[in-house]
């Protein structure tokens, strides 16, 4: 098991759907400031399940837009480059992250659910810290952290039983055992995975270090975001599999993003509330 690299495992993975052509064309599109929003919709439009879950999510409670958003040109206007991002690559990676995980003890759908969770919680604690600009991008980092728990899915339900004596007899973090037991953890493949999907590198970053935000490129806060969300909704019990809390809470992402641990508590307190009203998600998958 531990002669495998990363790499091996990314490679010999069949299960997992390629990222889609006109996904990597909007996140490259959004990212241009000469394109406009009749170019973006256009390439939406290509799509067509894409393009109803988009207009579905615009319509959701989660923006409450105060008329009906019927046309992808109207939703890209309304909704901006920068969400509209997030919610692509959302919605494309539902199909992903709503499974089985048997190697973490994660039923259908509850892998999902700590995806958004997180996101949710990363995307309020950059509001909190007056970050706007990075909270669409925290969104989409919390979507994907967990991205290589699904690539090592098979690996891990082989090597469960031995990662878990490690973390539970030397009271080590479940990713220090992943890397005893298997060579590399699940943060590592996640961004492989991303990086040949030819995701942002600083996407890839928040995907690698969101247990270790300390070992992040310091200009970069994404990974130091998706940290924070992560515990906060692990600690929730929100996604829970059976790595559980065996991941410590870095006390330097706090710092660099300019919160207080009073910032942490409140969406803490208001993420249960957050996670009720978005309905608009829970049918991604139609």
């Amino acid at each position: 098991m531990g002669q495998l690299t990363a790499d091996d495992v990314v490679a010999r993975v069949r299960d997992l759907p390629a990222f889609p052509a006109v996904v990597t064309q909007v996140l490259k599109a959004t990212r241009d400031p000469d394109t406009s929003a009749v170019g973006v919709a256009n390439i939406l439009a290509t799509d067509q399940a894409l393009t109803a879950k988009v207009l579905r999510l615009a319509n959701s409670a989660l923006f409450g837009f105060p008329r009906r958003v019927s046309t992808l040109t109207d939703a890209v206007v309304l909704l901006g480059f920068s969400t509209l991002r997030g919610l692509v690559l959302a919605g494309t990676a539902f199909g992903m992250l709503n499974r089985r995980v048997d190697g973490y003890s994660l039923d259908k759908g509850v892998l999902w659910q700590h995806s958004l969770g997180t996101a949710l919680a990363c995307r309020s604690l950059c509001q909190r810290a007056r970050r706007r600009a990075l909270a669409d991008e925290a969104f989409v980092a919390g979507v994907l952290h967990d991205l290589g728990k699904v690539v090592l899915d098979s690996y891990v339900g082989e090597a469960f039983s031995q990662i878990i004596e490690i973390v539970t007899e030397q009271h080590r973090p479940f990713m220090e055992a992943e890397r005893q037991v298997l060579g590399f953890d699940h943060a590592e493949v996640g961004a492989r995975v991303a990086e040949a999907w030819s995701l942002p590198v600083e996407l890839c970053e928040a995907i690698r270090f969101h247990h270790e935000p300390a070992n992040a490129p310091p200009e970069n806060l994404l990974p130091q975001a998706a940290h924070l969300g992560d515990i906060v909704a692990l600690s929730l019990g929100i996604g829970v599999g059976g790595d559980g809390l065996n991941y410590p809470m870095d006390g330097g992402a706090l710092v660099a993003l300019g919160l207080a641990p009073e910032d942490v508590e409140a969406v803490m307190t208001e993420l249960p509330d957050i996670m009720v009203d978005e309905s608009a998600w829970q049918d991604l998958d139609r």
